[in-house]
C-alpha cells in the first residue's frame, strides 16, 4: 500500500491491492477505481454519531498521527474520536471504521454514490444464503433488495458490496453507455463484524468457479429462449411425417400466433420405429421408408410453409447399423480383445480421435443443414450421469486406450464437428449438455436433465419434481451461458390442472427453452390456453448467480419496464399434504414497510392489499402464481391473462395522468383470441369510461372488489392503444 496525501490537506489518495483510491475532502467525495476489470465505485463518504448525548455528522480528515494508511473521524469539537483505515489486497479493497482506544459511541460510515462495471452488466446476489426459500429471477434493469453484487456478462466480473447494509439501484446506460448503478452502503463502527464497507473484484468469476470455458451466449444466432415442438414426449418412436405435418397445422392455428418458432422432428432414421437407440442407423442419412416416406428435405419444405422454422434429433455417436459398421471398421472402438464397444448411441461407437470420422460427423451435419435445410439441431448421446453417454463414456481409461490417435478432449473435437457441420446460423440444443464440459463453446442451449418421461410411459408427479431441480440448480448460467432445456412443457390430462400449472410455471418463470410436447388435438381448450400462456419466453434472467439445490417454495420473477416495476411469484407445494407457503416482501428484496396489491393469475382472483407478510394455504401438488404491485393509492394496472409474467410481454405501454384522471397504456394482442387486462380501481375513484383503438371491448366493468376488467378483441395481432377514465369521486360518502 502507498499514500500520497497532497501537501494542502484538501485530498488524499492511495493505493489498496489492485484499487486505486481518492477523497477530496472539501467535497466528501470518494473514488475507488480497478482498472484491470473497469470498475469504478463513487460518492460521498460520511460518518454519523451518536457522542457524550449529542448526534452529528462528523468530518472525515487527514489522520494527525501521520499514519499514511488511514483517515481521522473528528467530533464537532474537532477531536479525534476514530479512524477509517483503508485495506486492501488483490480486487478487495475495505474501508474499516474504527474506535479510538476506550470508546463505545454508536456511528455509521455511509457511501452514498453510483457504481460501473461493464457494458453488459446487471445488478445481482452472489453470496448464497443458508437455505434458498425465495428464487429471484428479474426481466429488464429490476432491483431488489437482496442484491449484493454486480457482474459484467461479457467480462466475467463481479463487483461484489459488502458493509452492515448494502442497496443497489439499476438505471440502464443510454445506447453504448456503461450503466451506471446507485449505491447506498453503510458501516457500523460499533458492531466488528458490520464495521467495513466492502468492495471485491473478482475476475473470471464463472469461469474460476463453475464453467472453466465461459464465453456469452450468442446473441446474434439466439436472440431469444427457443420455443417450438416436438413428438418424443408421448410418440415416442412413433411419430412419422404425417403425425408431425398433422400436429403442425393445429400448432400454425392455435400456437403460432403467440410465438412458437420451431418444429423438430425425433426420430426419423430408417429402423428408428423401435427402441432402443443403439440399434438405429444414427450414422447413415437414410429416413425410414414407412413413416417417411417423403424424405427429410420435403419434410423440411413442408414444416417451414407452415411457418415454422424445421429441426432435427441426431444421435450421431455410434450406430447399430452391421453393414455400416463393417464397411468402416477401422473408424469404430475395440476393447482390448477386438470386441467392438457400445453404449446408449450405438452397438458401434464411433473413435473420433481419427480425422476421418470427424469428417464423416460434419459432412452428416453438413447435408441435414446446407441440403434439407434444418435450422434447429438436437443432438443427443451427449451429456449424462454416467458412461452410457458420450462425455463420460470418452473419459473412461479403458476407452481412451481403445483411442487410435492421441486425443487431449475427444469429446471436444466432436461437438466443433457438429457445428463446423451445421453452420454458424443454426441452433445447436446440447443433449444433454454440460456447463463444465467443452459444448458451452459451441451450443445455443443445454438439455439440463434426464426425459419428463420414461419410454412409453405418461408423464408423473416425479418427472415434474426432477424438472424443478434440475432448473434450480442450473438455472445461474440459463440466459448468461446458453438456454437451458428443462424438456418439454406436458400439460395433457394425464396431470391434474393443478399440476399443469406448476409445470408451465417452472418451465416459463424461469427464462428457459419452452418446447411443447402433447398431442395438441387431444388437448382441452383450458390444456392448450397453458401453452398458449407460456408463449413466447419473456426475457428472464437469473439474479442468484449460484447453484440452488433446495426445491424453493418461492419463485420471484421481478419485471421492470420503462412504464413501472411489478413481481411476479409463483408459490410451490411439492408436497402431497395441505401446506401453508408464505413469504414477507422484505423476502422478495421489496421495500419494508410497503403495502402491496396482490392478484392471483391462475383463478383471475384479487388478494387484496397486504403488509409485512402474505401466507397462502395451498392443496397438495399445487401452486398460485401472484401478481405483486406497490399500492399507489390511485387507479393501477394488476394483471392480464395473456402471459404468465402478467404483462411482463403484451403490455408495451402504462402511464396515469392526474390531471385528466385517466389510465391508459398499448397492449399487444393476438388475433381472434381475447385479452383480459384488470386494473385496481381504489376507493375515491369511480370508472366512467373506456376507450380502445382498433379493437373491440368485450367487457369493461367494476367490481365489488374494486378491481375493473377491460377485455378487448382484435382482428389483427396488433398493439392496442386503451384509456380508461377514472375520475375522483366526490360524492360524500
Amino acid at each position: 500500500m502507498t499514500s500520497n496525501p497532497i501537501p494542502s490537506s484538501h485530498r488524499f489518495e492511495t493505493t489498496c491491492g489492485d484499487w486505486q483510491v481518492a477523497l477530496d475532502f472539501d467535497t466528501c467525495l470518494l473514488s475507488c477505481a480497478h482498472p484491470s476489470s473497469g470498475a469504478r465505485v463513487d460518492g460521498r463518504l460520511c460518518f454519523e454519531a451518536t457522542f457524550d448525548g449529542a448526534a452529528g455528522e462528523w468530518s472525515v480528515a487527514l489522520a494527525r498521527d501521520a499514519v499514511a494508511d488511514r483517515l481521522a473521524l473528528v467530533d464537532g469539537r474537532g477531536d479525534v474520536q476514530g479512524y477509517v483505515q483503508f485495506a486492501g489486497t488483490g480486487g478487495t479493497l475495505r474501508l474499516l471504521c474504527l474506535h479510538r482506544a476506550a470508546q463505545n459511541y454508536p456511528g455509521t460510515l455511509k457511501l452514498l454514490g453510483e457504481a460501473r462495471l461493464g457494458a453488459d452488466s446487471f445488478a445481482c446476489r452472489t453470496r448464497p444464503p443458508g437455505i434458498s426459500t425465495v428464487v429471484q429471477m428479474a426481466s429488464g434493469p429490476a432491483d431488489s433488495g437482496l442484491n449484493d453484487s454486480l457482474f459484467d456478462v461479457v467480462g466475467d466480473t463481479v463487483l461484489r458490496f459488502g458493509g452492515d447494509s448494502v442497496a443497489l439501484t439499476s438505471s440502464s446506460g443510454q445506447g453504448n453507455e456503461v450503466p451506471t448503478f446507485g449505491i447506498e452502503l453503510s458501516a457500523r463502527i460499533d458492531s466488528a463484524g458490520a464495521s467495513a464497507l466492502v468492495f471485491s473484484v473478482e475476475q473470471h468469476y464463472y469461469r474460476d468457479r463453475y464453467v472453466p470455458r465461459y464465453r456469452p451466449r450468442n446473441k446474434r444466432r439466439c436472440p431469444s429462449a427457443p420455443t417450438g415442438w416436438m413428438s418424443w414426449n408421448v410418440y415416442f418412436d412413433q411419430a412419422g411425417e404425417k403425425e408431425n405435418l398433422d400436429e403442425a397445422r393445429i400448432a400454425a392455428k392455435h400456437l403460432k400466433p403467440f410465438g412458437l418458432e420451431i418444429w423438430s422432428i425425433e426420430s426419423w432414421q430408417e429402423n428408428s420405429d423401435t427402441l432402443p437407440v443403439r440399434k438405429f442407423h444414427n450414422l447413415t442419412l437414410k429416413a425410414h421408408p414407412g413413416q417417411f416416406p417423403h424424405g427429410m428435405k420435403w419434410l423440411a419444405d413442408q414444416i417451414r410453409k407452415l411457418g415454422f422454422r424445421p429441426g432435427i434429433w441426431t444421435a450421431p455417436f455410434g450406430t447399430g447399423e452391421e453393414a455400416f459398421y463393417q464397411a468402416h471398421k477401422r473408424w469404430f472402438l475395440h476393447d482390448a480383445d477386438g470386441k467392438p464397444m457400445s453404449n446408449w448411441c450405438g452397438n458401434y461407437v464411433l473413435d473420433p480421435s481419427q480425422p476421418a470420422v470427424r469428417k464423416h460427423l460434419r459432412e452428416m451435419h453438413r447435408v441435414m443443414a446446407d441440403e434439407w435445410g434444418y435450422e434447429f439441431f438436437k443432438i443427443d448421446g451427449m451429456s449424462g450421469r454416467g458412461p452410457s453417454y458420450s462425455a463420460h463414456f470418452f473419459e473412461r481409461p479403458e476407452v481412451r486406450a481403445a483411442f487410435r490417435h492421441p486425443a487431449g478432449d475427444p469429446f471436444a473435437l466432436c461437438v466443433k464437428a457438429f457445428r463446423d457441420g451445421i453452420g454458424e446460423k443454426a441452433i445447436f440444443l446440447a443433449c444433454q449438455g454440460h456447463y463444465t464440459a467443452p459444448e458451452v463453446t459451441y451450443c445455443d442451449a443445454a438439455r439440463i436433465g434426464a426425459d419428463i418421461v420414461s419410454p412409453n410411459q405418461p408423464s408423473q408427479w416425479h418427472n415434474v419434481l426432477a424438472q424443478a431441480r434440475w432448473t434450480l440448480n442450473q438455472l445461474f448460467v440459463n440466459n448468461l451461458l446458453w438456454y437451458g432445456d428443462p424438456d418439454t412443457l406436458l400439460v395433457g390430462d394425464y396431470h391434474t390442472v393443478e399440476v399443469a400449472r406448476m409445470t408451465t410455471s417452472i418451465v416459463t418463470l424461469s427464462g428457459q427453452m419452452m418446447f411443447a410436447g402433447d398431442k395438441l388435438g387431444e388437448l382441452s381448450a383450458e390444456r392448450m390456453r397453458l401453452l398458449q400462456q407460456a408463449l413466447p419466453v419473456c426475457d428472464i434472467r437469473p439474479l442468484d448467480l449460484f447453484p440452488i439445490y433446495d426445491l424453493a417454495p418461492v419463485w420471484d420473477v421481478k419485471i421492470r419496464r420503462p412504464f413501472g416495476q411489478w413481481d411476479v411469484v409463483s408459490l410451490l407445494n411439492w408436497t402431497d399434504r395441505e401446506q401453508e407457503v408464505n413469504f414477507t416482501f422484505e423476502d422478495l428484496g421489496l421495500p419494508e414497510g410497503g403495502r402491496y396489491l396482490l392478484y392471483e393469475f391462475w383463478t383471475q382472483q384479487f388478494r387484496g392489499a397486504h403488509e409485512g407478510r402474505f401466507r397462502a394455504t395451498l392443496p397438495p401438488r399445487s401452486s398460485q402464481l401472484l401478481a405483486v404491485h406497490p399500492a399507489t393509492g390511485r387507479p393501477q394496472f394488476l394483471s392480464t391473462d395473456r402471459h404468465v409474467t402478467q404483462g411482463g410481454v403484451s403490455l408495451k405501454r402504462l402511464r396515469w395522468d392526474d390531471r385528466t384522471e385517466t389510465l391508459s397504456g398499448t397492449v399487444q394482442l393476438v388475433r381472434d383470441h381475447p385479452t383480459r387486462l384488470v386494473f385496481h380501481v381504489p376507493a375515491g375513484f369511480a370508472f366512467q369510461s373506456a376507450r380502445a383503438d382498433k379493437a373491440e371491448i368485450v367487457d369493461a366493468h367494476l367490481q365489488a372488489d374494486r378491481t375493473l376488467t377491460l377485455q378487448l378483441l382484435s382482428t389483427r395481432t396488433r398493439n392496442v392503444n386503451w384509456r380508461l377514465s377514472v375520475p375522483r369521486d366526490d360524492r360524500p360518502g
